[in-house]
């Protein structure tokens, strides 16, 4: 069973451009989990690694929230399982072909190559990665 752990929540909304008057109270407490996890029988985590998907905001070491229930669709940013090893990377559907892209940053723009999935490939989609969690204290 899975304890609750619940966090305050901060009421209103945080400015990203112009400061606003700040709200001075707290809302109410939620659980991560619950705001993150729609599906705990289909959901697990995993940690990224490299940086073929800066450019999509995943960066080495976030935590990554794949829920095997979602249906893969074009755009999607997908965990699949190439040669026995997880990789993530965008979806790309166009007609009958299916492509797995890495969003590298610009300074690695084609270091890594796009994968082809299907019936030929050993190229399996897992799950969809629904959640990434950046750590902002690191320096990547």
């Amino acid at each position: 069973m899975v304890k609750e752990l619940r966090l305050p929540l901060v009421g209103g909304r945080v400015e990203a451009g112009f400061p606003s008057p700040a709200d001075d109270f707290i809302e109410r407490s939620i659980d991560l989990n619950e705001q993150m996890v729609t599906n705990p029988i289909a959901t697990f985590f995993v940690r990224a690694s490299g940086r073929s998907m800066q450019g999509a905001g995943i960066h080495d070491g976030d935590l990554l929230v794949v829920d095997r229930s979602v249906h893969p669709k074009h755009g999607s940013v997908v965990i699949a399982i190439i040669d026995g090893g997880l990789t993530v990377k965008r979806l790309r559907k166009r007609d009958a072909q299916a492509l797995l892209v890495p969003e590298p940053n610009e300074v690695d723009q084609g270091a890594y190559g796009s994968i082809e999935v299907g019936p030929d490939t050993d190229a399996i989609i897992w799950g969809v990665v629904t959640w990434s969690v950046h750590n902002l204290q690191c320096t990547h």
